[in-house]
Parts: structure tokens; C-alpha cells; sequence
């Protein structure tokens, strides 16, 4: 019943970590494409600053993202850790609360969201068509992000995660390597299970007690 526990549990860790690995991917392309629709909203009139910090996020976002969020979340899995839980669910709630408010689209905020895109169709109806991609790309990250953290979190109490278990691990230091879920398990086993011999030994001729 434990080894299909783990294998169920395994299955599950494993889609949310190809979910995080596509949405990581996907948020990239996002800012990429971003810059590509500044530029454009920047040539039909625009302000030049939206296309400056478009760029500004696209360089601070990916490596930030990838070491911030998608390392914890990997170790965490691997390893049931709560203090890498934890430093995903604030880091990623961050995360997940900026891409809301790229997805909305405040002008000056370097982000093509759906209020710059629609307000600028006024202005240059060529330039606003390309600002609805990121906005529509925002919009499907922001969405992804929910699911993630809503499954991350499932996977978390379901492993037993708490508050107290994260400061156990940063006081014992426990939080920057801990061990993988199959090394645990090795350990659960070699110390629990008796070692019996794989021969019995029966006493010779008819010598029974």
C-alpha cells in the first residue's frame, strides 16, 4: 500500500513539475513577445519607456524566475521539503500577482496588457493588434499560475508539509541539500524491516525438541 502511495504521489509530482517547466518556458516566450509589441506601441506613438522596461524584464525575470521559483519547486518535490515549499509559494505568489497585473496593462508598467492595447486602438489600430498577443499571453500565464499553485499546494499538505517542518529544516540547515524521496524510502526500509535467513535450519536426523 506505501509503494503505491509513492508511486501515485510520483505521478502527480511529476505532471506539476512538466506544468512548471512549460509555464517557466511559456512566461519567457511572453516576455519576448512583450518586447516585440512595445516596440510596436513605442513606433505608433507610444512612450519609449514601456519598451526600455520591457526589455528590463525580460533579462531580470527569466534567470530570477528559473533560481527563485522553479529550483524550489523542483527540490521540493524531490525531496518533500517544506521550507522549498514555502519558498515557492511566496515567490510564485509574487510572481503569479505581477503577471496579473501585465495582464491588465497599466500604461508605463512595460507591459502590453489588454487596457494598453484596447485604449490604443484609438491611436494606431496596426500597433494595438500586436499588443493584444502579450496581453492574451499574460492573461493564459496568469491562469496557469493559479492551477500550478493550487496543485503544488495539494501535493504539499498531502505530503505532510506544515510551517514548523520548514523551521525545523532551516535551523538544521536541512534546506539546502535535502535528501530525494527514493533515498528516504531506502532508509524507511533498511531500518524498519528484520533481516530473517533465507535457508531455515532444521536440527539433523530425528533430533527434535
Amino acid at each position: 500500500m506505501l509503494g503505491v502511495c509513492l508511486f501515485l504521489l510520483r505521478c502527480e509530482t511529476a505532471r506539476v513539475h512538466a506544468l512548471s517547466c512549460a509555464l517557466f518556458t511559456v512566461y519567457c516566450i511572453t516576455l519576448v513577445v512583450n518586447i516585440i509589441a512595445c516596440l510596436a506601441w513605442w513606433i505608433g506613438g507610444g512612450s519609449g519607456v514601456n519598451f526600455g522596461l520591457a526589455i528590463l524584464w525580460l533579462i531580470l525575470f527569466s534567470p530570477c524566475g528559473y533560481v527563485c521559483w522553479f529550483r524550489p519547486a523542483y527540490k521540493a518535490f524531490r525531496s518533500d521539503s517544506s521550507f522549498n515549499f514555502m519558498a515557492f509559494f511566496f515567490i510564485f505568489g509574487a510572481q503569479f500577482l505581477l503577471t496579473v497585473l501585465q495582464a491588465i496593462g497599466f500604461s508605463g508598467w512595460g507591459a502590453c496588457g489588454w487596457l494598453a492595447a484596447i485604449t490604443f486602438f484609438s491611436t494606431n489600430v496596426a500597433s494595438a493588434v500586436f499588443m493584444l498577443f502579450p496581453a492574451i499571453m499574460f492573461t493564459m500565464s496568469a491562469v496557469t499560475m493559479l492551477i500550478c499553485i493550487l496543485r503544488v499546494h495539494k501535493i504539499y499538505r498531502g505530503a505532510g508539509g506544515s510551517f514548523q517542518k520548514a523551521q525545523d529544516e532551516w535551523n538544521s540547515g536541512a534546506w539546502r541539500n535535502p535528501p530525494s524521496r527514493e533515498a528516504q524510502y531506502s532508509n524507511f526500509s533498511g531500518n524498519s524491516l528484520p533481516e530473517y535467513p533465507t535457508v531455515p535450519n532444521y536440527p539433523p536426523g530425528n533430533q527434535w525438541p
